[in-house]
């Protein structure tokens, strides 16, 4: 009995300076759109004529943009794309790792029939629904568009700075160049492209990983680091201001899509390997 415990003391202290990792929390079930906001923008032609309509608005969705779907065996949420529009968490996220997949169905929908496949992952996305282009919220986006899959867009004012390189064009992402501003009012405009290209071909599914801590981002595609992105902020009047938390949005832009296995867990701090 005495070797018992003494043996079971040992393990104990053996363990004690161990941490756990978080729990992940699920923030989609496999029955209903609970926990989620829906948000629908008008019907247009082309970007010139998007304010003569009326959006439909907040948690009013005729048509079944988004809807929870069995496909390959598993439930996952559909989104039509026949509507822009976003679904968006009802809770403000900050400091966290978020994991999801995601694969691209066949439909296409005007005014997008003839584009790539198009949606993304808006984070610390904050204020009105509609803020960009009547469709969107303030947010930083991880895009998800064939292609295109990890690449930085600031949405409505988002601003992030990047190290990068290119010209008045394009700019890519690599580690070892300086750190430059992107932003709808700086010169390098608002969009950073990823390097490299880990997304799988359409109709796989993709593993897409989102971290987070204070100002700092990491977008990961499959496994694999493609953009690290730092001093995460918004335009305000002219100013740039923090911006490390917010709600987390999906977009329906035109394209089917599907989102399965969306989960978050809290992170003291963003993994080293992952910042190189």
């Amino acid at each position: 009995m005495r070797q018992s415990i003494l043996l079971l003391f040992s393990v104990l202290l053996s363990t004690k300076g161990i941490s756990q990792d978080p729990p992940w929390t699920k923030l989609l079930t496999e029955k209903d759109l609970a926990g989620w906001d829906t948000y629908l923008g008008p019907s247009y032609d082309t970007i010139l004529n998007v304010w003569d309509h009326t959006p439909l608005g907040l948690n009013t969705d005729p048509l079944k943009v988004f809807s929870i779907v069995t496909i390959d065996g598993r439930a996952a949420l559909r989104i039509s794309g026949e509507r822009f529009g976003g679904i968006s968490t009802q809770r403000a996220f900050k400091n966290y790792h978020l994991r999801l997949e995601f694969k691209w169905g066949q439909s296409k929908s005007h005014p997008k029939k003839n584009n790539k496949r198009d949606s993304g992952l808006l984070y610390h996305a904050v204020g009105e629904h509609g803020a960009d282009f009547g469709f969107w919220m303030r947010s930083q986006e991880f895009q998800l568009q064939e292609g295109d899959c990890g690449d930085y867009w600031g949405v409505a004012g988002g601003s992030f700075e990047v190290t990068a390189k290119g010209d008045s064009a394009n700019y890519i992402y690599n580690p070892k160049e300086k750190l430059l501003l992107f932003n709808e009012k700086s010169p390098q405009g608002r969009h950073c492209i990823k390097n490299p290209d880990a997304e799988k071909p359409s109709g796989e599914w993709n593993v897409v990983e989102l971290y987070c801590y204070g100002g700092t981002a990491v977008h990961v595609m499959n496994g694999k680091v493609v953009m690290v992105l730092q001093h995460s902020s918004q335009l305000d009047n002219g100013k740039l201001t923090p911006l490390q938390e917010g709600k987390i949005q999906l977009q329906s832009e035109g394209a089917e899509v599907y989102y399965r296995n969306i989960e978050i867990q809290s992170i003291s701090k963003i993994p080293a390997n992952l910042l190189r």
